[in-house]
Formats: C-alpha cells, sequence, structure tokens
C-alpha cells in the first residue's frame, strides 16, 4: 500500500528512510505539474504578449484586460472553476493533474507575458525600421530578428517565475493532486508525526529550486547576449 507506514519505529532517521519512496513519488507529481505549467506558462505568455502589441485596438485592449484579469484573479479560483465549474457548464473535464497544470500555466501566462513584452521592447527600434524598410514580413521580423534577441534578456526573469511555479504547486492538492506535500500531510495523518515528512518535504523543495536556478544561470550563461542565431 501507498501509505502503509510502520507504527513502532523508534529512530526518527528510521521513520524519514521509510518514507522517501512515498515522498518521491509525490515528488514526481510536483515535477510534472512544474513542467507542464511552465511550458503552458511559456507559451500562452508568448501569445498574450504578441496580441497585445499589435497595433489594432480591437485585438490589443481585450488581450491587455485579459491578462489584467488572471493575474488579478487568485490561483486557487482559476484551479476550482477549471476542475468544478468547466464540467459541469461546459462539458469539459480534466484529470486533477492536467487541471492543475493548466492552472498554473494560465495564471503564471498573465506574469510571462509581461517579461516577453519588455523583452520584445528591449530590442533596439532600428532592428524594426530595418526590418520595415527591407519589407520583410510580420512574422519573420517577430520569428527571426525580434524574439531570438529578446530570449537572452529574458531568461533570468522566466527563471524566477520557474521556481515561483514549483513553490505554488502545493496548492493543487485542494484538487486532491498527490503531490509531495500533500503525500507528506497524509503521512502525518497516518502516523501522528509530522515534523519528519514536512521537514523532509521543505528540503526535497529546495533541493528543486537550488536546481532549477542553476539550470537557469547555465543556460543564460550559454546563450549568447547578442540573441540567438536564426538560420
Amino acid at each position: 500500500m501507498l501509505f502503509d507506514i510502520p507504527w513502532d519505529l523508534s529512530s526518527e532517521w528510521a521513520f524519514a528512510l521509510s518514507i522517501i519512496p512515498i515522498l518521491l513519488i509525490g515528488m514526481k507529481v510536483t515535477v510534472l505539474a512544474t513542467i507542464f505549467g511552465f511550458l503552458i506558462a511559456m507559451i500562452m505568455g508568448l501569445v498574450f504578449a504578441l496580441l497585445r502589441a499589435a497595433p489594432t485596438r480591437f485585438i490589443s485592449w481585450p488581450t491587455a484586460f485579459l491578462i489584467e484579469f488572471i493575474r488579478d484573479t487568485p490561483l486557487l479560483i482559476q484551479l476550482f472553476v477549471i476542475y468544478y465549474v468547466l464540467p459541469s457548464t461546459v462539458g469539459i473535464t480534466l484529470p486533477a493533474l492536467e487541471a492543475g497544470s493548466v492552472a498554473l500555466g494560465l495564471q503564471y501566462s498573465a506574469y510571462t507575458s509581461e517579461v516577453y513584452r519588455a523583452g520584445l521592447q528591449a530590442v533596439p527600434r532600428g532592428q524594426w525600421e530595418a526590418a520595415r524598410a527591407l519589407n520583410i514580413s510580420t512574422w519573420r521580423v517577430y520569428s527571426d530578428i525580434v524574439i531570438p534577441q529578446a530570449i537572452p534578456r529574458i531568461i533570468p526573469a522566466l527563471g524566477n517565475y520557474l521556481v515561483s511555479i514549483i513553490k505554488d504547486t502545493p496548492i493543487l492538492s485542494a484538487i486532491t493532486v498527490m503531490e509531495v506535500l500533500n503525500v507528506a500531510t497524509i503521512i502525518g495523518d497516518r502516523t501522528y508525526r509530522y515534523m519528519v515528512p514536512i521537514t523532509m518535504v521543505g528540503v526535497l523543495f529546495l533541493i528543486l529550486t537550488l536546481i532549477s536556478a542553476a539550470l537557469v544561470k547555465f543556460l543564460e550563461s550559454r546563450l549568447p547576449r547578442a540573441g540567438i542565431a536564426v538560420k
């Protein structure tokens, strides 16, 4: 059984070692939710940023309103709407993990869109004017010129939001996602010993965030400051 924890362990170390496999199962769910949520946030954030930069107000204004609405709405409410409200109103039913990942991605897409917008605006105006003078299509301007130059500038900010998503995954326990903190809480409920599992979860989160920060720094050091070369 997943939560078949011995009750007669005298040593805290023995108890800690015995629950590591169970916590790692929850940690796997936490990592999956983080990866899926971050990917959704990156893709939707870029889409929002491009739509908000559109010259037509009928596109940019509704996009700006939508971004503010998402950013100013609590993540927990968005999570409940996706998991509980959508099935009964529009018939869209998502499993708990997928619903949680979508909620995380949707919430943080509003933040990453601002990061993308700042990166796009940081590209020198001369690049835009030269592209217009050469009659380059809007799609090629963004895909081959602007976005490759903006990416190295926004990597640190995107890394900060990656860490924030990791730390927000415990809220998914509200819709029964068995992420690592939820698993630790259940272990405490079954054994009446909370300090060890909760402390171990804190250590696991620390390790995961440190690894993520190191990967972001490695990626930042590898990307050229002038931008990514597009062939």
